[in-house]
This record gives structure tokens, C-alpha cells and sequence, in this order.
């Protein structure tokens, strides 16, 4: 890896503030709510989603990686699952974000926190993607970041995670949805840092009778779970759909830009954030891997 390169990765790390932009707000309220319906029980293991042959209601919330995701989520779910989806990420958020009682310190406005969301919009599913965000870029997080202190940013991380997941099944009602948890790709500055992200969501997820969808592997190469890379070769489906094999004279596919080692929008980063506005084939892949989840939980 070239000197000049790192440097600029390292910029670009500080500068998207944790996977959003500094100096962009956060993104406008969720949609109006659709009818409540009946929902399964996060805690009960034998009920893994809605009744058979009924359409899932999904609920997706996350920072800039479901930001610019979140158009092709829900086109997947609904031409795969006929599923009734809400969306309401906020760029350059974590967890505690989506915590109610820190509305104060917090760049989710409190109509958007999860459990409001969920007593809302009753949905069978809650699917969560979060890089970390561990710059500190939201308050939060008071401070607490990966480089500064490590014991402590994943101290307060397994924390948050804990106490989203308990407003979430009691804002359930006792019927409260099953959380997908997102695991995420790999970072070519700390690749330690996710791979022990990932784990902390599969750990809650096995306490709470949740899911994983392991979308970071789809973006990963064959050769290393958490190795980085901007390329990969293109699968089948990329080669049959036009746009998505980005380069078809050498079988391989992009799956970042070269000035962004964190996103998967092949169009710059705005100042205002947006679901991404161009065919993207690591956002394909992330959000074929949760449908594939989703689909899997809810037969």
C-alpha cells in the first residue's frame, strides 16, 4: 500500500465523521406509518417472523452505509418478500443515536428513535447497520472513540447495543420484531476494530433471539473475511444486469470509488445526505444478503 494513499484514507476517515458527513444534518423524519399489524416475538426463537405467506413489515435504520442503501433495500425486499418497508437512516449516526432518552445529545430526533418507530410502525423485522462511528462524530458517544480508547469505545458500544435491543422488544409489546443485525465490511485502518464489531452483534443477536446477515462477506474477498479491497470479481448476477459489472473487460466490479474506502455509492459523497443515485454493486450486494436473511427468517 502506497504512503500517499494512507494518508489520504486516514483523512477521509476523519473528515466522514464515522460513515456520515460533518457537515451535513440529519436526514429528513421517516415516511408516515403504515396500519399496525401483528408482529412476532423477538425472545421466542420459534417464531422467526411473520405468519406464513405474510408479507414482512421491515424496519431499516443505520447511519451513511443504510443512508445510501436504503432505495435498493427496499426494492429488493419488495420484489423478493412483497414486504411492507419503512426506512429512516440518519448519516454519521451509532447506536446510542437510536436510544431514547439521549435526544439531547443525539442526532436522531425522537420521533425516529427505535422504539418509537417500532410502538409506530409494528414491524416483524428491525434491520440495523452500523459501521461504529468510531470517531465520535455524534455526542452521544461522549467522546468515547476507537483510537483514543479501545476498552472503552467497545465497553460503551456492547452497552449501547444491550439497551437498544431492550427498547426495542419492550417497545414490541411482548410481540416486539426480530432484530437483523448487519455485519459490516471490512476497514482497511483498523480491521481489528470490525471484526470485533461483528462479533459484539453476533453475540447480541444470539442473546436476544436475533439475526445476523453477514452482508460485510458479500463485499469481502474470497480470500479474507476482513481483508479490503476496491475490487472483486463479478458475480453472474452483476454480468446479467447492465451497470453493475462495472468493469466487464476484466471480470471485476468496483466496489468503492477511489477517493471513498468507506462507502459503497460510486457517486461522490454530497453535503446533504441522499440514497445513492447510481447503480452500485457493493450496495447490491450488502442488500441481497439482508433480503436473503429476512427471506430465510421468514418462512
Amino acid at each position: 500500500m502506497r504512503k500517499p494513499w494512507v494518508v489520504g484514507v486516514l483523512l477521509a476517515g476523519v473528515l466522514l465523521g464515522g460513515c456520515g458527513d460533518p457537515a451535513s444534518g440529519p436526514e429528513e423524519p421517516a415516511p408516515a406509518a403504515p396500519r399496525a399489524s401483528a408482529t412476532t416475538h423477538q425472545r421466542a426463537p420459534a417464531s422467526p417472523g411473520p405468519e406464513p405467506g405474510k408479507a414482512p413489515r421491515v424496519l431499516y435504520l443505520g447511519d451513511s452505509l443504510a443512508m445510501e442503501g436504503q432505495k435498493v433495500l427496499g426494492q429488493e425486499l419488495r420484489r423478493d418478500l412483497k414486504a411492507r418497508y419503512t426506512s429512516a437512516p440518519y448519516s454519521g449516526t451509532t447506536l446510542c443515536d437510536y436510544l431514547e432518552g439521549t435526544a439531547d445529545r443525539s442526532l436522531v430526533p425522537a420521533a425516529d428513535k427505535a422504539a418509537a418507530l417500532v410502538r409506530r410502525l409494528r414491524p416483524d423485522f428491525v434491520v440495523l447497520q452500523f459501521w461504529g462511528n468510531s470517531w465520535g462524530y455524534t455526542p452521544c458517544m461522549d467522546g468515547i472513540t476507537y483510537d483514543k480508547s479501545p476498552a472503552r469505545y467497545f465497553s460503551r458500544y456492547a452497552a449501547d447495543a444491550r439497551r437498544l435491543t431492550e427498547q426495542i422488544a419492550a417497545a414490541g409489546d411482548g410481540s416486539g420484531p426480530r432484530i437483523v443485525w448487519v455485519s459490516q465490511g471490512p476497514d482497511p485502518i483498523t480491521p481489528d476494530r470490525v471484526r470485533r464489531v461483528n462479533a459484539l452483534y453476533e453475540k447480541r443477536a444470539a442473546a436476544s433471539g436475533g439475526l445476523v446477515a453477514d452482508a460485510g462477506k458479500a463485499v469481502s474477498p474470497a480470500t479474507g473475511r476482513y481483508a479490503w479491497t476496491q475490487y472483486l470479481p463479478c458475480t453472474a448476477y452483476e454480468r446479467a444486469r447492465p451497470g453493475f459489472c462495472t468493469q466487464p473487460g476484466r471480470d471485476r466490479t468496483a466496489l468503492h470509488r477511489d477517493d471513498d474506502y468507506l462507502h459503497f455509492c460510486l457517486a461522490p459523497t454530497t453535503r446533504k445526505p441522499k440514497p445513492c443515485p447510481v447503480r452500485s454493486p457493493g450496495i447490491l450486494r450488502i442488500a441481497r444478503e439482508i433480503t436473503k436473511t429476512i427471506r430465510q427468517a421468514a418462512r
